[in-house]
């Protein structure tokens, strides 16, 4: 049981990734990428934890979703400080 919850945590992971870069590509904007990877990350967090409720139906398997936002949101801050990071970059080599 908890494999698939693995899985289903690391398919989400790059789901959201794959969502961020595709707006990056859209709009040319990190920061946009950034917020897109944020708002995906609690939508998705939700989602992970309806599937978990479905599937293991305890009241506290929404504590699964919980812990997959969480990741999630760990993982837009890392895309944020990136952006951060490149935009810092290109201020100074345009300096």
């Amino acid at each position: 049981m908890s494999g698939f919850f693995l899985i289903l945590m690391g398919v989400f992971i790059v789901v959201v990734n794959l969502i961020g870069y595709i707006y990056y590509k859209k709009k040319k904007s990190l920061y946009y990428a950034a917020f897109t990877v944020l708002l995906s990350a609690v939508f998705l967090g939700a989602i992970g934890g309806a599937i978990a409720l479905f599937v293991i139906r305890d009241a506290f398997a929404i504590f699964y979703g919980m812990q997959i936002a969480y990741y999630l949101l760990i993982n837009s801050v890392i895309v944020f400080s990136i952006a951060i990071l490149a935009t810092v970059k290109r201020k100074l080599t345009a300096w």
